[in-house]
C-alpha cells in the first residue's frame, strides 16, 4: 500500500511508520502545525497538493483529525486514525461519522461511547516498541547514568486551565470542584467527575467559561471541563502529592518539562528525551512510578507499555484494562492510594529477586504479545491489504 501520515508531536509515529514499512508498505510523511483541526485553508492546500501528486490507499495519523477525514472523504480515500490520548475532543464532530474513516481507540470506555453512537470505531490497545528498545539498550555504554532507586518520567501539568480561571469562578463553585477533585483523587478505576456536572452547574459555568466551538461539534461543556480543564488540574494535584510522601520516605528522581517544579525532597531532573534517555531510565530504575491522568477511563497509557517494553519494574494506579493484559504481582504492580504505594515501594525496593522477576515477566510478555507487529495484525483485520 501507499500510505501518508501526517506527522505531528506524538511519540509512537515513528515505531507505526518503522512497522509499516517492515510489512513492505511505503509510507511518506506531511508535516506542519495545523491552526485548526477543522479548517486550515493552507494545510489543506498543502495536504491536497500532496494527494495530487501521488496515488495512496491511505491515509494514517495518531489522533483523529476531522480536516484530514472531511479531506478523504471528499477523495474517497481510507483514513485510519489511533487514538493514543482520550478523551480526544475532536471526536466529537460530525465527520466521525463520514465513511472513509476507520478509528481505532485504545480506552474501550471511550471505544464503547462512539461505537454506541455508530461511528465507525475499533478498540486497538495502545503497544511497545521492543525491538528498537532492545537495540538502544544493547548497545548503550552510559546505562549507569540512568539508575535510580524510583523514578517518574511525565508532566506535572503545572499551567492548566483550572488555575487559570478559578479566581473567576463564584466562592461556592471553586469549593464545590475543590471538594469534588480531592474526593476523586482517591478513588481509582472510576472517573465521576463528568457526572457531578449537572444542569444547574452547567448553567454556572457558560456565564463564566467560554467554549468555542463550531455547529458541526458536538462536544459540551460538561465534557471539556471535567476532562480538560479538571482532569488536568487533578493530574498536577495528585503527581505533585505522590511524589512529595514518596520523596519523604524514597530516594526519588524525576523527569519533567518544568523546571521550577517544587518536588520537596525529590530531585528534579529536567526532561528525558523520549528515544535516547527514556528506555534507559526505565531499564535502570528500580521502581518506575506510572499516574494515569484520570480522563483515561479503563486504558492502558502508553507510558506502562514502554516502561515494561524497557524490561523496567512498573508500579502503577489501577486501570480496568490492566486484568486484560497483566497479573497483578506477576507482570506489573499496581496500588489502591497513597498509602499502599508507599508500603509496595518499601517492599519491592527490599525483595530484588522478585522485582527483577515481576520486571521480566513483563518484558517478556509485552514482546511476545503486545508490539506494533501484533497490533497492526489487529488492526489488518478492519483494513483490506495492511
Amino acid at each position: 500500500m501507499r500510505i501518508l501520515m501526517y506527522r505531528w508531536k506524538a511519540y509512537n509515529q515513528y515505531d507505526l511508520i518503522e512497522n509499516l514499512r517492515e510489512r513492505g508498505h511505503i509510507v511518506d510523511e506531511i508535516k506542519g502545525e495545523l491552526i485548526n483541526y477543522e479548517e486550515d485553508d493552507g494545510f489543506s492546500k498543502r495536504f491536497n497538493a500532496r494527494l495530487d501528486e501521488v496515488s495512496y490507499d491511505m491515509v494514517i495519523t495518531i489522533n483523529y483529525f476531522p480536516l484530514i477525514s472531511d479531506i478523504c472523504l471528499e477523495r474517497d480515500i481510507l483514513y485510519v486514525s489511533w487514538c493514543c490520548d482520550c478523551p480526544i475532543a475532536t471526536m466529537y464532530h460530525e465527520s466521525v461519522f463520514n465513511k472513509v474513516n476507520k478509528i481505532f481507540c485504545f480506552d474501550k470506555i471511550n471505544y464503547l461511547t462512539f461505537a454506541d453512537m455508530g461511528a465507525p470505531v475499533y478498540y486497538l490497545p495502545l503497544c511497545a516498541a521492543t525491538e528498537r528498545v532492545d537495540r538502544l539498550l544493547s548497545q548503550a555504554d552510559d546505562l549507569d547514568k540512568y539508575e535510580s532507586d524510583v523514578s517518574f518520567i511525565g508532566s506535572m501539568y503545572r499551567k492548566n486551565s483550572y488555575d487559570e480561571i478559578c479566581d473567576h469562578l463564584p466562592d461556592y463553585l471553586r469549593g464545590y470542584f475543590d471538594a469534588a477533585m480531592k474526593i476523586q483523587m482517591n478513588i481509582y478505576g472510576e472517573y465521576f467527575l463528568p457526572d457531578i456536572l449537572n444542569g444547574e452547574t452547567v448553567a454556572e459555568l457558560n456565564r463564566n467559561f467560554f467554549l468555542a466551538k463550531t455547529d458541526r461539534s458536538f462536544s459540551d461543556l460538561s465534557l471539556i471541563f471535567s476532562t480538560t480543564v479538571l482532569g488536568f488540574k487533578i493530574a498536577q494535584m495528585e503527581r505533585q502529592t505522590m511524589i512529595a510522601e514518596l520523596s519523604r520516605h524514597f530516594k526519588v528522581d524525576v523527569y519533567t518539562d518544568d523546571p521550577d517544579q517544587d518536588f520537596v525532597f525529590a530531585t528534579n531532573k529536567g526532561t528525558a528525551d523520549y528515544w535516547n534517555e527514556a528506555p534507559k531510565i526505565f531499564n535502570r530504575s528500580k521502581i518506575n512510578l506510572n499516574f494515569t491522568i484520570r480522563n483515561i477511563q479503563s486504558g492502558i497509557p502508553l507510558r506502562v507499555w514502554d516502561i515494561l517494553g524497557a524490561g523496567g519494574f512498573c508500579i502503577t494506579n489501577f486501570q480496568p484494562e490492566l486484568l486484560m493484559y497483566f497479573e497483578n504481582g506477576k507482570d506489573i504492580v499496581y496500588f489502591e492510594n497513597k498509602e499502599d504505594l508507599v508500603q509496595k515501594i518499601d517492599y519491592y525496593l527490599k525483595h530484588e529477586d522478585e522485582r527483577k522477576q515481576i520486571a521480566m515477566n513483563g518484558y517478556r510478555k509485552v514482546k511476545e504479545l503486545h508490539g506494533y507487529r501484533q497490533r497492526l495484525d489487529e488492526m489488518s483485520q478492519y483494513i483490506k491489504g495492511l
